[in-house]
């Protein structure tokens, strides 16, 4: 009989000093780390991280040897099935029925899930729709390219209508436009409710897509929080990013002349882009007073915003060198 517990019912993944061990192999070593419902959360790791470990306890197909791990308040120990009604798994090498058409291969797991003929036919049309492949349907699945076929695998994920989505490296082998794509298909179904945890190695995408991110490393928890907080600098004084047009790539022109500004502490240009990093003086100007500046020095503004570190130089801070064993 299932249990739900309503200590964490606020989250919908809690993971909770969870070890699990393969022989004498520390997969996962006591991590930790919550998802918030209806966020895009993703979870980074180096390769043997625990990163895959830890999705197959999350969705019921490993038991945490040690620890407590609840889905939408549900224990994966004793609540499977009322945990699986309510994902769906994306590993990140799929099999696929190859031989069917891809309405065939749709249709045929809304049966197992146990839809009716008419159900059957509104859900796999919807789910076509949303993954724009209602135009391939009649499609063999072995004549589509990797792209496509990690379309019609997202859109099998997606007939159960799930609340939560494991997506593991969901973008591995596509190409820069079906990347694109789907992670525009990804902040659709986040707008329509969904709760996305995905796990890969495009930090850059993640950066940009996601909300919110754990970052482990040799199974333990580096960092699980917003994203925007992971990014922050580390500067006691507000640092904004200067981007400037320019004809020849040139921005040692501008240095002397944005370091006399009023409340400027430092001007650093950035290496191979007409970019500086700007720190002020809280106590003397703020971004508005910079930017008026800026303006009356006639500064060539082609972009400015506040300055953050890039999710892979994070990462790099929090991870360890050397090949995991």
């Amino acid at each position: 009989m299932s249990t739900q517990s309503s200590a964490k019912s606020d989250a919908v993944i809690n993971v909770e000093n969870v070890t699990h061990l393969f022989k004498q192999h520390r997969a996962l070593d006591g991590i930790s780390f919550q998802v918030a419902p209806k966020s895009l959360h993703g979870f980074v790791g180096p390769n043997g991280a625990g990163k895959t470990t830890t999705l197959k306890i999350i969705c019921t197909l490993l038991k945490p040897q040690s620890g407590r791990i609840e889905v939408f308040g549900y224990n994966v120990r004793d609540d499977v099935k009322a945990i699986r009604r309510r994902i769906g798994y994306m590993p990140d090498h799929f099999s696929m029925y190859k031989q069917m058409t891809v309405f065939e291969y749709l249709d045929f797991f809304a049966a197992a899930y146990g839809f009716s003929l008419k159900d059957r036919d509104r859900i796999v049309a919807d789910v076509l729709a949303l993954t724009d492949m209602d135009g391939r349907k009649d499609d063999l699945i072995q004549g589509l390219s990797r792209g496509m076929q990690q379309r019609v695998s997202l859109a099998r994920v997606l007939v159960n209508d799930p609340d939560l989505l494991l997506l593991d490296e969901p973008a591995s082998g596509l190409d820069p436009r079906a990347r694109i794509e789907l992670m525009e298909i990804l902040r659709e179904l986040r707008r329509m409710g969904k709760t996305i945890f995905i796990s890969s190695h495009i930090l850059s995408e993640l950066a940009e897509l996601c909300d919110s991110v754990t970052i482990v490393d040799r199974g333990k928890t580096k960092y699980s929080g917003p994203m925007d907080a992971l990014l922050e600098t580390t500067s006691e004084n507000p640092v904004y990013r200067l981007r400037v047009e320019t004809q020849n790539g040139e921005v040692d022109g501008y240095l002397d002349t944005l370091k006399t500004l009023g409340g400027v502490l430092s001007v650093d240009p950035v290496e191979g882009r007409p970019e500086y990093r700007i720190a002020i003086d809280p106590a003397r100007t703020d971004v508005n007073g910079l930017l008026r500046n800026l303006l009356d020095k006639s500064i060539p503004i082609a972009g400015f915003s506040k300055d953050q570190r890039h999710l892979n130089e994070a990462f790099m801070d929090l991870t360890e060198r050397g090949v995991r064993t």
